[in-house]
C-alpha cells in the first residue's frame, strides 16, 4: 500500500466559475462536487506536461466517466490517455475502474462501492503514467512501450491510431461527461494539480 499526497497548498485544477476551462458545457460545482449533466467533456484551458494530479470521484450505478490527460487534440478524443472512472468494468479488463482505457488494465480492483468516494494520484512524467487508486499502485506504465500504433505491449489490439509513445506529452487535461446509456451521473471533488518542474 502506498499513501496518497498531502496536497495542502496544491492549485485547484479547475476555478469554482470554471473560468479556466473551455466550454464548460453542464458541469457546475454543487455541494463541494463537481458533476456532469451532459455528455460534454470538461476541458482545462491550460495545458499540463509533468504533473501530479490527485482528486477523488464517486459514480452511481452504470456511471462512465474518465480523466483524460495531456490531449493532444480536444476535438478527438483518442488523442489523449483516459484513466477510466465507472462503476465497475465495460466488458473488458482494459475498460476497468482506473485502467489506461484500451491500453493497460489496473493490477487489482480497488474500487469502493457505488456512493462511496474514490481517491486517485496520476503523475504523468515524461514517458511514465502512473496511477495510486485507494492507497495501491494499481498502474505504473512507461509509454515507451507501446511502440505500434492498434497495439499493446501484451499484443492485444488497442484503437488507438497512433502509438502511445507518439502520444502528445502536454496538454489540457478533461474529466469526461455523462457516457454510455444510462446517463448515469459521476462526481468529482478535491482536484488538485501540482506541476512538476
Amino acid at each position: 500500500a502506498a499513501d496518497h499526497p498531502d496536497t495542502t497548498g496544491w492549485k485547484d485544477l479547475f476555478a469554482t466559475d470554471l473560468s479556466n476551462t473551455i466550454a464548460p458545457g453542464g458541469w457546475a460545482f454543487t455541494n463541494g462536487g463537481l458533476v456532469a449533466k451532459d455528455h460534454d467533456t470538461l476541458w482545462t484551458r491550460d495545458s499540463y506536461g509533468d504533473f501530479i494530479l490527485d482528486l477523488e470521484f464517486k459514480v452511481a450505478k452504470e456511471s462512465n466517466s474518465g480523466v483524460f490527460l495531456r490531449s493532444g487534440d480536444i476535438k478527438n478524443v483518442l488523442s489523449a490517455l483516459e484513466i477510466q472512472v465507472h462503476d465497475s468494468a465495460d466488458g473488458s479488463k482494459y475498460g476497468m475502474v482506473a485502467a489506461i482505457y484500451d491500453a493497460m488494465p489496473p493490477t487489482k480492483s480497488m474500487s469502493k462501492p457505488i456512493g462511496e468516494w474514490n481517491h486517485f494520484t496520476i503523475t504523468c512524467q515524461g514517458s511514465k503514467v502512473s496511477v495510486l487508486f485507494n492507497g495501491e499502485l494499481v498502474i505504473n506504465a512507461n509509454l515507451n512501450n507501446w511502440p505500434e500504433a492498434k497495439k499493446n505491449p501484451d499484443g492485444t489490439p488497442n484503437k488507438f491510431p497512433v502509438a502511445l509513445k507518439d502520444y502528445a506529452r502536454s496538454g489540457p487535461i478533461g474529466l469526461q461527461g455523462l457516457h454510455g446509456k444510462a446517463q448515469a451521473p459521476v462526481w468529482y471533488r478535491n482536484v488538485k494539480i501540482k506541476v512538476l518542474e
